[in-house]
């Protein structure tokens, strides 16, 4: 099943639009397979508390990505309208160059700054039980390192994303994810210890790295002098950049607030559980992102050129096929989190402390999902005063909720916070974007793109939630779960005109192929 567009825009085509979306959705997903399948196994080798260390990790990442300040976002912006725009070779390398230069400076920064962190971060905020205070301190000097060299990778990728080079960049993503995990496997089976765990995350990174920075500037335009440093074509691209930064900074203390709040509340041991949950709900982020990125360039070049129609049409078509791609894997993981979570871990007291977790908030990323199309329009538009604006009052009034509910509530107080900031979203966010940008389309979003599709998906996985029992095998809930989903899936297709003419193109295709053959 592939997903059709006829917007005509220079140096695109429809076929290379699908290719761009299935490459993004082939890389994302498998790299999405390669992080669940070790999840159990990092488990088993290091831990409950060393696997809470690793998602404490990986929320510094986010955190540090606020030094962004935008550039890898400008940068896919800049890469896709400087594209088909003519005589533009030497200002792209140079813009990419000039940019590279303060994304790596940046990169060291943060890096260092863990490293030199690492005790205080050790003595004063992580509560260990069995984990020695001298593994913690050495996994967080590791971690160090590993963040110089992984910072840079959403920079290249941005550049790489703008210039539509996604086939390149799931190739290599999918590549260096089975090599992180399957690796890292491998060097716990023999040693392990949280250090081992990072080291190898260190040379990894490295190995990302380059590959992501060759094979960007391989794909760049080519010119007749060498990039240089050009300060001025900062100051052409510094208030996008600021925008973003500012957004991003936002978006960051909005999505990893709860994990900061419930690192230093919760033992490393819940902790540890919390993240698990959070892997499970936020692998949603892999169904829709890739969307994201394949839309958003493609968004930009249709504003370059005033193509109004053709951006009205691509928009509702994004929003319906997003709706359709997301909402049935939301509903079936919510109605099933406790036998997903068992079948995959094989450990009920990890189901047991994570389910409902998992049910509460990957209904809140389901919903963030639906706003992934409309806020990709705003990009396309420079419009970035509305979602740093919208972020800014999120953040004053999430603060604290999330406080009052975690310390209320505990762990699934951090997904019923994210859950209510998701519904507010969607409540108010959507109106203002479409009075200033396809007015007239308001209410076709809600009923069209969200409305009947979420409706449709919650019903047929509710109904599949009863007619299914507990007493069940586990293959047999595996087929039950794979025959839900087929079910809600399908007639969710139903609810939307894109889909449903996919669905119905395939089925005539199919029946056509049939028909041959018995003649």
């Amino acid at each position: 099943m592939v997903f059709v567009l006829n917007e005509t825009v220079p140096r695109s085509s429809s076929s290379s639009l699908k290719s761009v979306i299935t490459a993004n959705f082939a890389g994302t997903l498998w790299q999405a397979l390669m992080g669940l399948a070790f999840i159990p196994l990092y488990i088993k080798y290091l831990g409950i508390e060393s696997y809470g260390l690793i998602g404490i990790f990986a929320t510094l990442q986010s955190i540090f990505a606020l030094l962004d300040v935008g550039l890898g976002d400008t940068l896919t912006r800049e890469m896709a309208r400087l594209s088909v725009l003519p005589g533009k070779e030497q200002e792209t390398r140079d813009l990419v160059r000039t940019l590279e230069t303060i994304y790596w400076t940046i990169a060291v920064f943060a890096g260092m700054a863990v490293v030199a962190s690492s005790p205080f971060i050790e003595h004063h905020w992580i509560k260990s039980g069995n984990l020695s205070p001298t593994a913690i301190e050495q996994a967080f000097v590791i971690m160090g390192f590993v963040t110089i060299f992984q910072l840079p990778v959403s920079f290249y990728t941005g550049g790489l994303i703008g210039l539509q080079k996604q086939v390149a960049l799931n190739l290599i993503a999918a590549c260096v994810a089975t090599l992180r995990g399957a690796g890292a496997i491998l060097v716990l089976h023999w040693i392990p210890t949280i250090q081992a765990f990072f080291l190898w995350q260190s040379a990894i990174g490295a190995i990302n790295f380059v590959l992501y920075a060759r094979v960007l500037w391989h794909y760049l335009p080519q010119s007749n002098h060498r990039p240089a440093f050009q300060l001025h074509l900062i100051k052409g691209v510094w208030r996008f950049s600021a925008g973003m930064g500012g957004i991003s900074v936002l978006a960051v203390i909005l999505t990893q607030l709860d994990k900061v709040v419930l690192s230093k509340m919760l033992s490393l041991e819940m902790f540890g559980y919390y993240m698990l949950a959070s892997v499970v709900a936020m692998s949603l982020t892999r169904i829709f992102t890739p969307m994201f990125f394949s839309i958003y360039p493609r968004f930009t070049q249709l504003v370059s050129i005033n193509d109004q129609d053709g951006l009205r049409q691509l928009y509702h078509k994004s929003c319906q096929f997003m709706a359709v791609l997301i909402l049935p894997v939301a509903t079936v993981t919510a109605f099933f989190a406790y036998e997903i979570i068992l079948l995959w871990t094989r450990n009920t007291i990890t189901a047991e402390k994570t389910h409902f977790i998992v049910s509460v908030m990957i209904c809140g990323t389901a919903l963030n999902g639906l706003m992934n199309p409309p806020y990709a329009l705003q990009l396309a538009f420079a419009w970035t005063r509305l979602p740093f604006y919208v972020n800014l009052l999120s953040v004053t009034l999430f603060i604290p909720i999330i406080i009052v509910v975690v310390t209320a509530f505990g762990a699934i107080g951090g997904a019923l916070a994210w859950l209510i900031l998701n519904i507010g979203y969607i409540l108010f966010w959507i109106p203002l974007i479409h009075k200033r940008i396809l007015r007239a389309e308001k209410w076709r979003w809600y009923w069209q793109d969200g409305f009947l599709p979420a409706t449709t998906s919650i019903i047929v996985a509710g109904l599949g939630r009863l007619l299914t029992t507990e007493s069940m095998s586990s293959n047999a809930m595996l087929l039950s779960l794979a025959a839900i989903f087929v079910m809600t899936f399908g007639i969710t297709a139903l609810t939307t005109p894109v889909t449903r003419t996919i669905l119905f193109a395939e089925l005539r295709k199919i029946g056509f192929a049939m028909s041959q053959n018995e003649v």
